[in-house]
């Protein structure tokens, strides 16, 4: 969330501090509210004795005024002799004189005179019912919704002959003056009940919280004492106190309430006080924090960025200004800077230099010529100084002195070209890498550093010539090959020692493309499960039959998008990759299917695959290889290389060995063209021996040629075997084959590789015409 400690310490620290502000604020305003609380409870507790007082003093007033009129004779004598008049005029006059709000009598008969001539209506009967069971009744009396305070006093003739009532009604007037006798603004209101709850006695509204007042009334009179009423002005601390009903009406209570917050208004200066403090602490706090925390981060900070910059690898060093715990943080900081400044530099030189020679490495020379290419320089050229006869060298005066001989050979080529990077390539090939105009110079730069070695190296036990084979290439050259310079340089090495060339710059068309044929034979194994590979056979011509009597196998491949390839492009690489096995199972299975097609139309001949001498080092495809032969419809015959046995003899001639026990034709092919060895022509199980067709076409035409091919079939036919003639293109030739023995003709004047239908058409009008001219 932070990503500065110092940040982080300051907002703990004040958040700390704020945290303990709120709860001093919590605490106080908690205490302030409870001490209000209490005052207000015990102001309403007091205003309620003064209520007390002053309704009992108001009862006396009333009553006082009552008994005097009662005991008037003139006034006794109307109400015996029902003068309404005098009466009325008496009641009003009392009623003036003490303030009353309202004067009656009340007969014993129930009826009721005020001294207005107004009705009471129901509160007449209500006060006629309450006076004949108490002489004396008083209490709270509504008239016409309107609550008053009530006494009555009897009046006597010398007999009971009614009551006389007097009356002041409770509003907000009469309220008002209580509220002005407490020692608080408090809030008083006459209620009585209707319709299940507590309303307000003289009609004002309640503002909608009749419910709650009804619930605070009904708990007040259960328990007493003031308490805590909820209305939608806020909280207020009330108090109810239950008045005395005139007769069996409703009963009432008076409501003394005090609003809390008028209650806590003279404590919000104070609570303003304590906030302001708090706010200024708090701001007080944050400044100090931060004057903490830059103190205690500062050297923290500049240990993270000694640590950024360490792994940036730059060299630093934390200055150490106290003797705390960060001090010596830093100084251990500093102790392994300086440890891991010495271990890169170690590192680096052992990353840029070979071990051996102390010379630098290609790595450093890659990292010269990226220096030189970022500076802009032109005309940087690479030369790869290859040592001639390596291995003789090294087994003639050890590794030991190897290194001092390559040594020596960095520093004549740093004396010829001081300034210049002499880096180690491989075990026995140093570069370098220069400037020149052209090629031309280039190469005249290399040939002047071969004439450094014209005297021979002095070692410590030897002197040694030295001959050296340069290689050149152009760092900014483009077209097919090795992107890096310095591969290219060492690929321009093997050029010149193969065209005995002591400098030679390299050559792209020559090198090739082995990108391309390593995907070649990927796309090779997809062509043959797509079926774009396809089987071809050539007739082998039995010339003392004069049929065809067998045929060769041979694979063809048409590319989707190179076209037709010719077999000498992919199976020399199939044979370097280890795909040979693959494209042989193929062939193989696919021959023995096309044998057994043309047994089914009629046609046997023997069907001949050449088998790689890769392969004959390989037991599980000779057992594959024999599973499949064991399946086919006619005789099999594998060609095979002379020069395949040479590898690995034992295994090549067991392998062998295993095929001809079962009974698969061995043929030993291109006779002639390798180091015939006839050891091996011995050993070899084999059945037939072709004649490479180098000889053959020449056999016309060259006394040599027609001698080397009649001794190699007298040869064959000693050790009992057919001859196969490879490459006849001419009438001329095929009968001089014939007059020397020769067993089998194979070559473009007997038929060109087919398909397997052009193949079963060829065989079948071979065979038409070999019975015309049998």
């Amino acid at each position: 969330m932070f990503r500065r400690l110092r940040t982080k310490l300051t907002v703990l620290y004040a958040g700390l501090f704020g945290v303990a502000l709120i709860l001093i604020s919590l605490a106080v305003y908690g205490a302030v509210e409870s001490n209000a609380e209490r005052v207000t409870r015990q102001e309403l507790a007091a205003s309620g004795t003064v209520f007390d007082r002053l309704w009992s003093l108001r009862s006396q007033q009333l009553e006082d005024g009552a008994a005097l009129l009662s005991r008037d004779f003139g006034f006794r004598s109307a109400v015996a002799t029902h003068d309404m008049a005098t009466i009325e005029s008496a009641l009003e006059n009392l009623r003036q004189r003490f303030g009353i709000d309202l004067a009656f009598i009340v007969g014993v008969d129930g009826q009721v005179a005020t001294s207005d001539g107004r009705p009471l209506g129901e509160a007449g009967r209500t006060v006629a019912e309450a006076l004949q069971s108490e002489d004396a009744a008083s209490g709270v009396l509504m008239v016409h919704g309107r609550p008053y305070q009530a006494i009555s006093a009897p009046i006597l003739s010398p007999t009971l002959t009614g009551w006389v009532v007097f009356a002041a009604r409770l509003d907000e007037r009469e309220m008002g003056s209580l509220e002005k006798l407490s020692a608080i603004p408090l809030e008083a209101e006459v209620l009585n009940r209707r319709g299940g709850g507590w309303v307000s006695a003289d009609g004002r509204p309640n503002a909608g919280d009749t419910a709650q007042v009804s619930r605070f009334v009904e708990r007040s009179l259960a328990r007493g004492g003031p308490g805590v009423l909820d209305t939608s002005a806020g909280p207020a601390i009330a108090l109810a106190k239950p008045l005395k009903a005139m007769g069996p009406g409703a009963p009432a209570v008076l409501l003394l309430r005090y609003p809390l917050a008028r209650a806590l208004a003279p404590y919000r200066a104070l609570t303003g006080v304590i906030l302001a403090t708090g706010l200024l602490g708090l701001a007080l706090s944050i400044v100090g924090s931060w004057a903490l925390a830059r103190t205690v981060t500062r050297p923290i900070s500049a240990l993270d960025d000694a640590a950024r910059r360490l792994q940036r690898g730059e060299s630093v060093a934390v200055a150490v200004e106290t003797r705390d715990e960060i001090a010596r943080l830093a100084e251990s900081f500093n102790a392994m800077a300086a440890e891991i400044g010495a271990r890169e530099r170690r590192i680096t030189h052992l990353a840029m230099h070979d071990a051996d020679t102390e010379l630098p490495n290609r790595l450093a020379l890659e990292r010269r010529l990226v220096d030189l290419a970022s500076g802009g320089a032109d005309g940087v050229f690479v030369a790869a100084v290859g040592v001639d006869r390596y291995a003789h060298l090294r087994a003639a005066i050890g590794h030991e002195q190897w290194s001092a001989l390559l040594r020596e050979v960095g520093a004549r080529l740093q004396r010829r070209m001081p300034g210049a990077t002499i880096a180690r390539l491989s075990s026995d090939m140093l570069g370098l890498a220069f400037q020149a105009l052209d090629r031309g110079e280039a190469r005249a730069v290399a040939t002047g550093l071969l004439a450094a070695f014209d005297e021979p190296v002095r070692l410590a036990r030897a002197t040694v010539d030295v001959a050296l084979t340069i290689g050149l290439a152009e760092q900014d050259a483009t077209g097919p090959g090795p992107a890096s310079p310095v591969e290219r340089a060492n690929v321009a090495v093997e050029q010149a020692r193969a065209a005995r060339q002591p400098v030679g710059l390299f050559d792209a068309d020559a090198y090739g493309d082995p990108a391309s044929n390593l995907s070649l034979m990927s796309e090779m194994i997809e062509g043959l499960a797509a079926g774009q590979l396809s089987l071809h056979h050539q007739p082998k011509h039995d010339i003392r039959r004069g049929r065809v009597t067998g045929v060769e196998a041979l694979v063809r491949w048409r590319h989707p998008t190179r076209g037709f390839l010719p077999p000498d492009r992919f199976i020399g690489l199939a044979e370097q990759t280890g795909h040979i096995r693959a494209l042989t199972e193929w062939v193989l299975h696919e021959a023995i299917e096309h044998q057994a097609a043309m047994r089914l139309a009629g046609r046997e001949v023997d069907m001949s695959v050449n088998i790689s001498g890769r392969l004959l080092g390989d037991p599980d495809f000779a057992d594959v290889a024999l599973a499949m032969a064991a399946r086919a419809e006619g005789r099999v015959c594998f060609e095979i290389t002379e020069t395949a046995v040479v590898e690995n003899p034992d295994l090549a001639l067991a392998l062998i060995d295993r095929f001809s026990k079962a009974r698969i034709g061995i043929s030993i092919d291109d006779y002639g063209t390798g180091l015939s060895s006839l050891a091996y022509l011995k050993q070899i199980p084999a059945h037939e021996l072709k004649i490479d067709k180098a000889f053959v076409v020449g056999v016309s035409e060259a006394q040599r040629d027609a001698l080397l091919v009649r001794s190699t079939i007298d040869l064959a036919h000693s050790l009992g075997l057919k001859v196969t003639a490879e490459g006849v293109e001419t009438d001329t030739a095929y009968a001089l084959l014939a007059g020397m023995g020769c067993d089998l003709a194979q070559g473009y004047l007997i038929a060109r590789p087919m398909p397997l239908k052009e193949l079963l058409t060829f065989l079948h009008e071979d065979e038409v015409e070999a019975r015309r001219y049998g």
